[in-house]
């Protein structure tokens, strides 16, 4: 009688054992699915956090961009005013690319929809610092609205003018320059291509350390606000030293009967400044083709505006200087040569065309003057320069 009862008994333990080894079957594979949920979220919150930090990254790189290119590519604005503000540091991060394309930017529209006073920059070609700056000081004293400056010095020369200085803070992105090269003509285009970022600078005159201006500020700007013409010289010279210096090599973009000689400091109106830094079809010919014994600086320009826009050059330099003693450089004056005399003979004899008219002013600068001429010059400005 007791033997059914402990068969099932014993037949009773296998469904008990089955429902046990079940839960312990379903437990672990719960837990499997809890952990995998889990380190699913952890790798979510992982790789957003990851992104945010990138892109937190990108943000700051992207302001420090901003911030270092600040002073040219800014925030215009919606007023024509904050548009047309020229920069206010000349030191800028463009390469020469950049910087030609961005001066090449011409209007349109030929009347100005805001009052714009015409100014004329004033681009000094030097090697460093310019010790006759105290004379161009008194020069420019009380017309700050009617002119601008730039300085284009040798990449190592940090100037040390005084806050109160014209020359302060316009010295611009310079390279090495070397005489007779084309360096030479890649600085000259430097400066004018930074001038042009200032659309109220409408003339521009080529200057170096050397040279110091004849007349006060008001007949100068009177003078060439006035012409009708850009002064450069431009002209056939027969001999060794002219059309001895042309190559062949140049046609068919310049020819023999095309080339010209010239000064290599000039003053060229804003279309004629635009036209040379925009060139890139006598450039070329002339870097190539033009090299020492042919000084580029004294050809390419005339040579090229001739060309294009004849009927806007009157032919003529105005900074005179004095090539009597013969030689590759012009004559130099020091302390002993600043007399009132000495300035006498520049101004007496002078005739030259202007307007098409004949006129006895003809020279606005000269050069080249040393540093030790300073201080007489300095003692004469107010009785012969009239500043």
């Amino acid at each position: 009688m007791m033997q059914p009862r402990v068969v099932a008994m014993e037949e009773g333990k296998e469904p008990i054992s089955a429902n046990k080894t079940n839960l312990f079957r379903a437990l672990p594979s719960r837990l499997l699915v809890f952990c995998l949920l889990f380190l699913g979220v952890g790798v979510g919150l992982s790789i957003i956090s990851m992104y945010s930090v990138r892109f937190s990254m990108v943000q700051q790189l992207a302001t420090k961009a901003t911030s270092a290119v600040q002073p040219l590519f800014q925030d215009y604005g919606t007023t024509i005013d904050n548009f047309i503000r020229p920069p206010s540091n000349l030191m800028h991060n463009m390469n020469d690319t950049e910087l030609l394309w961005r001066a090449s930017f011409v209007p349109q529209i030929k009347d100005y929809p805001f009052k714009r006073v015409p100014k004329i920059a004033f681009m000094f070609l030097t090697k460093g610092p310019l010790p006759l700056a105290p004379l161009w000081d008194r020069f420019f004293k009380g017309h700050e609205e009617l002119y601008s400056i730039y300085v284009h010095a040798l990449p190592s020369y940090t100037a040390g003018y005084p806050p109160s200085s014209p020359f302060y803070g316009r010295q611009i992105p310079s390279q090495m320059v070397e005489w007779g090269r084309m360096s030479m003509c890649e600085a000259e285009r430097r400066l004018l291509a930074n001038a042009l970022l200032d659309i109220s600078n409408e003339w521009f005159i080529l200057l170096s350390e050397s040279c110091i201006p004849l007349h006060n500020f008001s007949i100068i700007y009177r003078y060439i606000s006035r012409s009708r013409h850009s002064f450069m010289g431009s002209f056939d010279e027969p001999g060794p030293y002219g059309r001895g210096r042309y190559n062949p090599h140049m046609q068919p973009e310049v020819t023999l009967s095309q080339w010209r000689k010239g000064s290599q400091w000039f003053e060229v109106n804003r279309k004629l400044a635009i036209d040379i830094v925009v060139d890139t079809t006598y450039y070329p010919k002339f870097k190539k083709f033009c090299r020492p014994a042919c000084y580029v600086d004294e050809h390419y320009f005339p040579t090229m505006l001739t060309i294009q826009s004849p009927h806007l050059l009157a032919n003529r330099t105005l900074t005179w200087t004095d090539w009597s003693r013969g030689g590759a450089h012009p004559a130099t004056f020091g302390k002993a040569d600043i007399t009132e005399g000495f300035f006498k003979k520049i101004f007496e004899g002078q005739v030259c065309l202007y307007n098409g008219q004949p006129s006895t002013v003809c020279y606005l600068f000269a050069r080249k003057f040393a540093p030790s001429a300073l201080d007489p010059l300095l003692g004469l400005a107010s009785k012969v320069f009239r500043y």
